[in-house]
């Protein structure tokens, strides 16, 4: 994982996740043509690009310079699924896969040693992926997640089950230092690391049953200042949108990854 599309690792300005364990603190695109994700990420969220050390298929993405976002070409070559995917940072990530077997979900890859860190890629019990990082950051935190995502959003059967399996994996809400907090707004579960909402969690209302028809699943919102600047230019440039709102629209780029732009002022 390095320094490329699915590791915060880097040479500089490292910090240690202990003060954000829980939290979100990288996000990551596999696809199958580098050329074309660099040109259509460029013209919706105005990214540019430079390269990583593990060669000609990753980049990682800047948003006013700064990191936003790691990508690989790489998912016909590893038969993966082209998929935006989350990270959370972790105090062990041997630990965190551990837990998650042990609660029913899935270890796909690792943990591996990548120095200075370990990463693991894993799925909840209801086969929501996303990856684990133990080890330090590419960048500050903080200065990463105000560069472009707003926040994480968990599409799920069963919220508050998911917040359970989650919490135990990640140790939310244990009053720990640096630990996540974890509450009930707004009809969602809400993830707060330093006060700001850093994830949420949605299955419905708090009375209904769990929807078998959803796939769970984690989606990636990025921030933008304008909506339907970002919706022409995805169809402009071979994606489609999904749903189109004033505020929010959620698209889907020329290899399928889905993604939600949101204005900035939204938290």
């Amino acid at each position: 994982m390095n320094d490329d599309m699915t590791s915060p690792t880097g040479a500089r300005n490292v910090v240690s996740t202990h003060s954000v364990y829980g939290a979100p603190c990288w996000v990551s695109l596999t696809s199958r043509d580098l050329k074309a994700t660099e040109e259509f990420y460029s013209a919706v969220l105005g990214w540019q690009w430079r390269p990583a050390r593990l060669g000609d298929r990753f980049r990682i993405a800047l948003a006013d310079g700064a990191p936003a976002a790691g990508i690989a070409a790489v998912a016909g070559m590893w038969q993966m699924a082209v998929t935006w995917l989350p990270y959370f940072a972790v105090v062990s990530a041997d630990q965190a896969a551990g837990r998650v077997q042990e609660r029913g979900g899935t270890a796909a890859v690792g943990p591996i040693s990548f120095p200075p860190g370990r990463a693991a890629l894993l799925a909840d019990r209801d086969g929501a992926a996303f990856g684990v990082w133990e080890g330090e950051l590419f960048t500050d935190w903080e200065t990463w997640r105000r560069a472009q995502p707003a926040f994480i959003r968990l599409h799920t059967r069963d919220a508050f089950d998911a917040a359970i399996f989650y919490g135990e994996v990640l140790d939310w809400a244990t009053g720990k230092p640096g630990a996540c907090e974890v509450g009930y707004e707004g009809g969602e579960v809400v993830l707060r690391s330093a006060g700001d909402v850093v994830a949420r969690i949605e299955s419905g209302a708090l009375e209904a049953a769990p929807d078998p028809a959803v796939r769970p699943h984690w989606q990636v919102h990025f921030f933008t200042t304008d909506v339907a600047a970002c919706v022409r230019a995805a169809q402009l440039h071979g994606g489609s949108v999904l749903v189109e709102g004033e505020d929010e629209a959620v698209l889907r780029d020329p290899d399928g990854a889905q993604f939600t732009v949101t204005l900035r002022s939204e938290r």
